[in-house]
Order: structure tokens, then C-alpha cells, then sequence
């Protein structure tokens, strides 16, 4: 059975240094990630957890940089048609960056930013009963998506009218109002809060074994560790941090 609309069914490094990316996070999370893959024009590498695929990597080439691409880890929002929900967007309004374009084997996909500036992408799988398992607990898989934004209420109406996205139940945090949680059915996938002093962005928060250990090699690799370690409601911790090329990372799991 396919991965219905709504569900996250990829994640992507998008960065200046390749191979300098894949040095760090191997050390960092753990996973394997392969050689320049086959796909015409660029070079992409897949991110290989201990079960399963977790995600890819692309180099950011000269052309893109020249349009503004910087280095950002970005989530892939599964939809039952991009190009209705590249309508949807703009009439939304957010903005479309790339896209529609057809990805042979892979599928479908769009990349958009949402009216406070957050970056994200939709996409349509080629294979119409393939399950993505990318979003999950499993270690180096992401088990949480966080949107940090200047407009929380604007936020949610916009994904919940583009991707049907629920929000059953939040979670009160004093001065920094509530921590609102995300549905896609009956999954929940991540959650959004208000922070009115820095840019909107999704956080995409990978599993490792041990955050003390993935702390010291982030040091060791020349990221650097912003926040944390936290504790987090439900057992674990966190950081963020921000890795070589200057690409946003989190990272939950025991100390």
C-alpha cells in the first residue's frame, strides 16, 4: 500500500561540498552514503540507514547557486497530484521555486517555499503502490518535522488547505504560546511553533545512537552544536546544529 496524501516520503541535503557532507554525516549519524549516482546532470548520493534508504544528497551546482540555491536540508511532502498542488500553493501563497518536473523512476516533484518562507517539496512517487519508509524511529531515519515560523496560524492554513494536515491537539509552552502538533491521518508526523525572531524553516530531526557521541564528532567534523542537549517530552534528547556547508541539522536519540 502507497503512502497516502500528506505523508513525508523523502528527505534532502541540498549542499556545497559533497563529499565534505558525506564525510560529516557519516561520522555524525551513522549512515552509509553511497557513491555519485547515475542520474544525467547532477550528482546525487543515496543515505543509507542501517534498514533502509533515509533520504539523498544533492550538490548544489553552479547554475542553481547563481539562483539563489544555498546549502538546506529539505522534506518531501507525498501528494496525489503535484501539479494540482503546485496551483494550490501559489493560490495559497507561497511560492513555487522549481517544477512540476518528472524525476525518471522517482516521480513527480515540485519544490515550494510557504507564505513565511519555509522550504519544502511535493512529490508523486512513480511507483503507485510503493511505501516510502523514510519517516519513522528507526535509527538515522527522521522521526520528527518541525516548522518554526513567523505566522503559526497562517502556517497551519496554509498546510492543512494544501495538504490535509490536522492539528487535534497541542501542547502549551507558557511566554512561547503552544506547540501545535501535526496529523497526516492518523500519523503524527511533527508539530510547528512561533518564533518571530529568526527566518521560518522546517527542522527535520534524524535518530542516532547516542547524542553525546554525535555531539563530539559534529565538533570533530567543524559543525557546531546551537542548541542542546535537550531533553524532549516522551524520553530522549536533542540538538540542532549546523553542519561544514552551513545547512541546519537535528538530531534526537538517548545521551
Amino acid at each position: 500500500m502507497g503512502n497516502k496524501q500528506g505523508e513525508y516520503i523523502w528527505y534532502e541535503l541540498m549542499t556545497s561540498d559533497i563529499e565534505g557532507a558525506r564525510a560529516f554525516y557519516e561520522a555524525v549519524v551513522g549512515w552509509t552514503i553511497g557513491e555519485k549516482s547515475d542520474m544525467p546532470g547532477m550528482d546525487y548520493r543515496m543515505i543509507q540507514a542501517p534498514d533502509a534508504l533515509a533520504g539523498g544528497m544533492l550538490q548544489i551546482g553552479p547554475d542553481s547557486a547563481a539562483q539563489g540555491a544555498f546549502p538546506l536540508w529539505v522534506g518531501y511532502i507525498g501528494v496525489d497530484d503535484v501539479d494540482a498542488s503546485v496551483a494550490s500553493i501559489k493560490a495559497l501563497g507561497g511560492a513555487v521555486h522549481m517544477g512540476p518536473t518528472d524525476i525518471p523512476g522517482a516521480g513527480r516533484l515540485a519544490m515550494a517555499s510557504d507564505p513565511q518562507g519555509a522550504h519544502f517539496y511535493v512529490m508523486r512517487g512513480a511507483i503507485e503502490d510503493g511505501t516510502s519508509t523514510v519517516f519513522g524511529e528507526g535509527l538515522g531515519h527522521c522521526a520528527w518535522n518541525e516548522l518554526t515560523t513567523t505566522d503559526q496560524a497562517g502556517a497551519h492554513a496554509f498546510y492543512e488547505a494544501l495538504t490535509g494536515w490536522t492539528n487535534p491537539e497541542n501542547m502549551p509552552m507558557g511566554p512561547m504560546g503552544d506547540y501545535r502538533f501535526l496529523y497526516a491521518g492518523d500519523i503524527r508526523i511533527g508539530a510547528t511553533m512561533q518564533q518571530t525572531d529568526r527566518p521560518a524553516r522546517w527542522r527535520h530531526y534524524f535518530v542516532v545512537a547516542s547524542i553525546n557521541a554525535a555531539i563530539e564528532a559534529v565538533k570533530a567534523g567543524g559543525g557546531t552544536v546551537d542548541q542542546g542537549p535537550h531533553p524532549v517530552p516522551g524520553g530522549g534528547n536533542i540538538i540542532i546544529g549546523t553542519d561544514p556547508q552551513g545547512a541546519q541539522f537535528a538530531l534526537v536519540g538517548e545521551l
